[in-house]
């Protein structure tokens, strides 16, 4: 009998390591993996440990500054999202995901206090509606990391925040190494690498404007 999760874990890595060799390769990959978390909607939240995002809210204790304008991508069900408008009270919150299905659980799984900061929409995160320099802080939790988009989104002295949950386990997974020579290339001057719990996480400054 075929293990689906672990084959879904394993085209998840494939994917991964491919669109961040060749960006280009993302297109081939963008239908299956929608598909994939469009079936997966229903059971997420149920998936979550206790640890999963422990990376991901200890690299945010690193801020100095907390952001105005936050974009979550890779949102799935919202849970990095909802952390984010927790964290940061006067920010506002979007949150972008591939899937449909993983949408509309998050905006049912966020809290009516916080519908007015906090918002979802669709959108593929290798070319997105934004303008240049419009977020503070781009989020990733255990998300395929998409180079040039995060660095025209991201403001001079702003950051960006890559976390994975299990590490080198995780199935979207790209070495820290990797993402350090990534944005040291498109003008990120600081990072600040961080574990806790069973995951990795990277917080990237963007150089600002001399």
């Amino acid at each position: 009998m075929i293990d689906r999760v672990a084959l879904g874990r394993r085209f998840a890595r494939l994917a991964t390591d491919a669109a961040v060799r060749n960006p280009l390769l993302w297109k081939a990959f963008r239908p299956f993996i929608r598909r994939q978390f469009d079936a997966l909607a229903p059971v997420w939240d149920s998936m979550r440990l206790e640890d999963t995002l422990a990376s991901y809210e200890a690299a945010l204790a690193r801020l100095e500054q907390p952001p105005a304008r936050v974009l979550d991508l890779g949102t799935g069900t919202g849970a990095g999202a909802l952390v984010l408008a927790r964290r940061f009270p006067n920010a506002q919150i979007v949150g972008v995901d591939l899937s449909g299905a993983m949408l509309a659980q998050a905006r049912r799984n966020t809290p009516a206090e916080l519908a007015q900061r906090l918002t979802f929409e669709a959108g593929d995160a290798s070319g997105l509606r934004f303008g240049d320099s419009e977020f503070d802080l781009v989020a990733h939790a255990n998300m395929i990391p998409f180079f040039d988009e995060v660095a025209r989104l991201v403001a001079p002295g702003g950051h960006a925040l890559f976390a994975f949950s299990s590490g080198a386990q995780t199935p979207i997974y790209v070495p820290t190494a990797r993402l350090r020579d990534e944005l040291g290339r498109r003008g990120f001057t600081e990072f600040a690498e961080v574990s806790a719990g069973r995951g990795v996480a990277l917080l990237a400054r963007k150089a600002a404007q001399s």
